[in-house]
């Protein structure tokens, strides 16, 4: 292959990674809202390129469960059904306990330090009344445990899920974390738990936590319906 167009190939795809980043940033960060139909044309437009990269990028976002692409209709942001959150907080309860655990065998003062800096920021967020910056720290604190866990097969299975977590943290969940404490108090008490290495103690507040949360997404899910 001439070397002229295997640097075209690279090019493309570097393009639509840049886009697809790009996107998902705007997704999880709630610029766009869940199920909402993404324009292909309009982000073409905007990006200034063309709509080949837009559509890989899609795809790869589609990828991380984060659009769907419909046939002949279009690509929308997911939007997820009471059964979906059920089983996404299921698989936060099984992955997320075993991951500190693991965490805390492997790197401790790493995890820590991760932990504390994201309940620092939260509590600015918090202050400031800064949902999406309250969200931003929120996903870092939960995915500190990965990150220093030590073990990529973990790390993998948490990926395949975690730009949908963080989207609905953004969408449903970080308005009312900013006002209301509770589930700002049970983060602190995580940590407090994971420094003591009680991880019975972590597995049934991790429980609790991810639990209020769903409750909490089904309840805004149901609030968006109705208004339509």
């Amino acid at each position: 292959m001439p070397a002229d167009a295997r640097f075209k190939i690279e090019t493309s795809k570097s393009l639509a990674t840049r886009v697809a980043e790009r996107l998902r940033e705007a997704i999880v960060d709630g610029e766009f809202a869940l199920g909402a139909m993404i324009p292909e044309e309009q982000l073409a437009t905007q990006f200034g390129v063309s709509r080949t990269p837009v559509r890989e990028a899609l795809n790869q976002l589609q990828m991380q469960g984060l659009v769907i692409v419909r046939p002949q209709r279009g690509s929308y942001v997911f939007e997820p059904t009471e059964a979906d959150i059920a089983a996404l907080c299921q698989f936060r309860c099984a992955v997320e306990p075993a991951a500190a655990e693991l965490a805390w065998a492997h790197d401790p003062a790493g995890t820590r330090a991760s932990l504390q800096a994201a309940i620092a920021e939260m509590d600015t967020a918090r202050s400031a009344r800064d949902p999406v910056r309250y969200s931003r720290a929120d996903t870092r604190l939960h995915e500190a445990f990965f990150a220093h866990c030590g073990n990529a097969y973990m790390q993998a299975a948490y990926a395949t899920a975690a730009a949908r977590i963080a989207t609905l943290r953004t969408h449903l969940s970080a308005p009312g974390d900013v006002a209301d404490s509770r589930g700002h108090e049970q983060h602190i008490a995580l940590l407090a738990q994971f420094d003591a290495g009680d991880f019975a103690g972590f597995r049934a507040l991790m429980a609790a936590h991810v639990d209020g949360t769903r409750a909490r997404y089904v309840q805004r899910l149901a609030v968006r319906r109705a208004e339509g």
